[in-house]
């Protein structure tokens, strides 16, 4: 188990190197120059190119000098990715180009709006998601399950930023009541009732889709394990049929469910760009959607690199769960 955490630990720091790579390339061949955004478009030439060298745009790509006409690396050559990447290693994020802020003072402020949204999502998804997928299962074709299904595909169907303002709009007009808005942060340590009445909605609202998911999963995995000979078997020998469906079944049948779990904790960060700016959330993913549109490149190379360790964890501890839930899976 230990060589492989460590093989895929050192396969995750290659690919988020490639990712790394591949986006500050991106971000410097889409137009735009951030020393215009900063400055304004009536800004002279001569003021462009100072605020160019002070955010150290006038600096080449990557540590390449050039010897003879040859190109070659060298590290003592001073480069955009070169600094960047030196400062991720000391933990110096840079400075945003936007709001001349320090970028790990921002990400440390809006971390923890982020991360409560994400747990409060993932503990919908499995407590939504799994239950229900089980009771479809094992009433299966009744009406309870026929209406699981419909829930299931209808929260499929329906994109993220419809049911947002669905949940802002319908219960101002029914009751007189939306969820608490205005950027304001409070935490869960100050006011547990003012903070579940501001993540609740937008966390529901993101889980819909990945519970929805879940639900499906969970039912067609659980429905195929209790076809098997051994369930067969545990019948035969007396048991009860909830000790068959909750101890035999229901675990062998999570190892898909986890992966897809995985899959869509890692993707939620996508969700979350929309959810936070519907419900003007302070998190991450307002800091990053704003920082695509001002070509802020310190945040947003930081933020994708967040995004890509955030993937390659998942991966590994969803891989690291197999084992658990099926003895018979050993990793060499």
């Amino acid at each position: 188990m230990q060589t492989f955490i460590v093989r895929r630990l050192l396969i995750g720091v290659l690919i988020l190197f490639v990712l790394s790579v591949t986006v500050f390339l991106l971000l410097r061949i889409v137009p735009g120059d951030p020393a215009i955004q900063k400055c304004g478009l009536n800004c002279k030439e001569d003021q462009i190119k100072a605020i160019r060298h002070e955010l150290g745009l006038d600096k080449p790509y990557f540590p390449v000098a050039f010897e003879g006409g040859a190109p070659f690396l060298s590290f003592n050559t001073a480069s955009q990715y070169g600094d960047w990447l030196q400062g991720v290693v000391t933990g110096d994020l840079g400075t945003s180009t936007v709001n001349n802020r320090p970028v790990s003072e921002s990400i440390r402020k809006r971390f923890p709006v982020t991360l409560e949204l994400m747990i409060l999502t993932l503990v919908i998804t499995i407590f939504v998601g799994i239950p229900f997928g089980v009771v479809s299962a094992v009433w299966k074709n009744s009406p309870v399950d026929l209406l699981v299904r419909f829930t299931a595909i209808f929260g499929l169907a329906v994109p993220v930023f419809w049911v947002a303002t669905l949940v802002l709009i319908l219960p101002q007009e029914w009751w007189g009541y939306a969820p608490p808005l205005g950027g304001r942060y409070v935490h869960l340590m100050d006011n547990p009732v003012d903070n579940l009445k501001q993540f609740l909605p937008p966390a529901a609202v993101l889980a819909l889709g990945s519970a929805a998911g879940v639900m499906r999963l969970t039912r067609s995995s659980l429905l195929e394990t209790l076809r098997q000979d051994y369930m067969r078997t545990a019948r035969a020998k007396g048991l009860r049929e909830r000790t068959v469906v909750f101890s035999h079944g229901l675990k062998n049948s999570l190892i898909p469910v986890v992966t897809v779990l995985g899959l869509q904790m890692a993707g939620l960060l996508g969700g979350a760009i929309i959810v936070e700016q519907i419900f003007t959330l302070p998190g991450l993913g307002g800091y990053t959607f704003l920082a695509l549109f001002q070509k802020d490149f310190e945040v947003v190379q930081t933020m994708t690199l967040y995004a890509g360790v955030t993937v390659v964890v998942l991966n590994l501890a969803v891989d690291v769960s197999y084992a658990w839930l099926d003895p018979r899976i050993r990793y060499s």
